[in-house]
């Protein structure tokens, strides 16, 4: 006799599908996913199944294997701007923004007045750096489905991005009254309070997302630059180091056959350096190379090829090689800003601060020569905050010359790189012939003081020992902390912080004041004709 269950009827492909639907309506994913792939077994092309699967896979993280079944159901579904939606968002979540934004506006087309369309544009455009178009796209998904947690959770970060902290955080906090179980809002909110200066408010944020989503890489590193603003080293590294699991940036960290370095002992081991990140981090957390060389380890840095004429005369370093290249024979690795973390750093030990980086101090002409750097890599995802106009700085040009029979006997040379240098020529600042890093570091040996936006060469200036004035946004970078007009990373640098998100009249004013008290004015000398 053969088993009872052989006895049953074969479950029909309809029955089969309806029941993966039901349990994934029901929250059984697992389940779910099972019936959607025997549907699939039975019939390869099934639209239905290949869409319903796809939007799983993208629910529980997916997102790579979510893309070909949703373009696969397309065939048969090309009307369905649903489909369509979700696309949008596989291709986001894939990495794809540009590839999402085209998906996105085929579901407009089809569904003009549909909420999810205009949510997966505005989602789209914020990942493509478009945040006033991203505004506008969320905006009128709220309007359509003014219960949407997750489009104002989007509109909130595209706030955010436009400079426009108050009503960010409040659309946050409106997306988090929606759905308090939203750990990516919780996460939000707390880098959103980092950046207003409220650390304590941030890391309780970030606290509740931990809650939710114990291995959310991106709350612990939001914590981790909270307690860093904050000032506790402490906690501040060791949640930091979440960063290399942030789905957006790990794949930018390598992990090489060779053993990672913990913290044992370096005597006699090679220890390669990877620098990570920008080249103002490279250069920043190039200080704690004479301190692994002094624990007896033969130091290799690997770093992006701008640098290499610079920090190949690091005191200590027995190696250097492009970051794009294949790693030099080494015992050891470690990614350069998990150093402190390993080095047990706080900031009253942070090595290096009077400078670490050799500077010949060399005169070139009478007078008081100044640096100016005012706008940073355009691509920094920060960089619309902390570049600054440089017809804001206008005022400060003019202090060189003050009245008729007055000066402060200043110049002023730009060190401006990128294609923001032409903007001098029209303030008599010719755009520089700076080639990399080393041919910058021996103009700034000749000058007096380097005024800087935050950018690569502020901490170039400050590793060099050459006093440096660093013009800070209302919202700074961790490591410039909160309240104070100096920094333990170099004894040489002082800081002049917006007063107001966007207010760069109010720091040209104090450097204005700075530069009045540092150089005096003096009496012009006469000139005398034949």
């Amino acid at each position: 006799m053969p088993p009872d269950d052989a006895r049953l009827p074969r479950p029909t492909l309809i029955d089969l599908l309806a029941e993966a639907v039901a349990l994934h309506r029901a929250g059984d994913l697992v389940a779910a996913e099972q019936r959607y792939h025997a549907v699939l077994d039975r019939e390869p092309e099934q639209s239905l199944a290949l869409h319903m699967l796809g939007a799983l896979c993208l629910t529980t993280g997916r997102a790579t294997a979510a893309v070909p079944l949703l373009e696969a159901a397309l065939r048969d579904r090309a009307g369905h701007a649903g489909l369509w939606a979700t696309l949008a968002l596989a291709r986001l979540a894939k990495g794809a923004p540009a590839e999402a934004l085209t998906a996105a506006r085929q579901a407009i087309r089809l569904a003009p007045d549909a909420a999810e369309p205009r949510f997966a544009e505005g989602a789209s455009l914020r990942a493509l750096h478009r945040a006033r178009e991203a505004v506008t796209a969320l905006r009128a998904a709220i309007a359509a489905a003014p219960g949407h947690a997750a489009a104002h959770l989007a509109l909130g970060n595209a706030l955010l991005d436009t400079g426009a902290p108050d009503s960010g955080e409040a659309a946050l906090r409106q997306a988090l009254t929606l759905d308090p179980g939203l750990a990516e809002g919780w996460a939000s909110l707390g880098c959103a309070l980092a950046d207003a200066g409220r650390p304590d408010e941030a890391i309780a944020a970030c606290d509740t997302a931990i809650r939710l989503r114990p291995d959310f890489a991106e709350a612990h590193w939001n914590r981790g630059v909270a307690h860093l603003l904050a000032g506790d080293f402490a906690r501040g590294w060791q949640d930091y180091e979440w960063r290399k699991r942030h789905p957006r940036h790990a794949a930018a960290f390598r992990r090489l056959p060779t053993r990672e370095w913990q913290g044992e002992t370096l005597e006699g081991h090679r220890l390669l350096v990877l620098a990570e990140q920008g080249l103002g981090d490279a250069i920043q957390f190039a200080r704690f190379v004479p301190e692994l060389a002094a624990r007896g380890a033969a130091v290799l840095l690997a770093c992006a090829t701008p640098l290499l004429g610079l920090l190949d005369a690091l005191p200590g370093l027995a190696g250097i090689t492009d970051r794009a290249a294949a790693p030099p024979p080494h015992d050891l690795w470690v990614d350069q800003m998990s150093l402190p973390r390993l080095l047990g750093t706080r900031p009253a030990t942070i090595p290096g601060a009077a400078g670490y980086l050799p500077c010949p101090r060399r005169r070139s002409g009478p007078g008081r020569r100044i640096g100016l750097v005012w706008a940073g890599n355009p691509l920094h995802s920060n960089d619309a905050r902390r570049s600054v106009p440089l017809a804001a700085l206008a005022p400060l040009l003019a202090e060189a010359d003050l009245a008729p029979g007055l000066t402060r006997d200043l110049s002023w040379v730009s060190l401006q790189h990128g294609p923001r240098g032409a903007e001098g020529a029209g303030h008599g600042l010719p755009a520089p012939d700076l080639p990399d890093f080393a041919a910058t570091a021996a103009l700034v040996a000749g000058l007096d003081l380097v005024i800087a936006a935050d950018t690569s060469t502020a901490h170039l200036a400050g590793a060099m020992g050459v006093p440096v004035w660093l013009m800070l946004p209302h919202a700074p970078d961790w490591r410039w902390m909160t309240g104070r007009a100096d920094t333990p990373w170099y004894a040489s640098m002082r800081l002049f912080r917006q007063p107001a998100p966007g207010d760069w009249n109010g720091v040209v004013a104090a450097l204005g004041a700075a530069l009045a008290a540092r150089y005096p004015t003096r009496s012009r000398p006469a000139s005398h004709g034949r």
